[in-house]
């Protein structure tokens, strides 16, 4: 784990909130000159701890209507149908996200979908059908109280 010091963990946290601003913005809200909070961002790229930028885009204003995560039981945990699996998230768009987790679910995947027939297709036609999975439990989200809320950089806990 990388040491960071208060004025880093600022910046992470400016950043995760504003991750087009500028030297000039970074530096006024550090209390540093462009070039110093210029300097910091990338030491903290090339560290990587930043690992990279990205726009979040409202779903409903493209026309994705529906938010579910997906539990995602395998049939058995052999490597290559955990790889087959895998390699089906990495191909299929409406999958944002997944993850191996621990309990009873081998995968939990969050999705979005244009409508409820597009998730019932994704269901059924995709994931169930795949050799390696046994079942599925999906889950549709009705509202977002708090999402994508920035890593609490410098809160550790122990």
């Amino acid at each position: 784990m990388t040491e960071l010091d208060s004025t880093d963990q600022r910046l992470l946290m400016f950043l995760q909130q504003n991750g087009a601003a500028t030297a000039q913005e970074l530096g006024a809200a550090l209390h540093l000159s462009p070039s110093q909070a210029g300097r910091r961002r990338q030491r903290l790229q090339d560290e990587g701890l930043i690992a990279g930028y990205s726009a979040r885009v409202d779903p409903a204003r493209v026309g994705l209507g529906v938010e579910a995560f997906i539990s995602v039981h395998m049939a058995g945990h052999a490597p290559q149908v955990g790889r087959a699996f895998v390699a089906l998230t990495r191909r299929c768009p409406e999958i944002v996200a997944a993850w191996t987790m621990t309990g009873e679910a081998d995968y939990m995947l969050h999705v979005f979908c244009a409508d409820l027939g597009a998730l019932n297709h994704l269901v059924h036609h995709v994931l169930l059908a795949e050799p390696g999975v046994a079942r599925v439990h999906s889950q549709i989200a009705m509202d977002r109280v708090k999402a994508n809320a920035p890593l609490p950089v410098g809160r550790q806990t122990g």
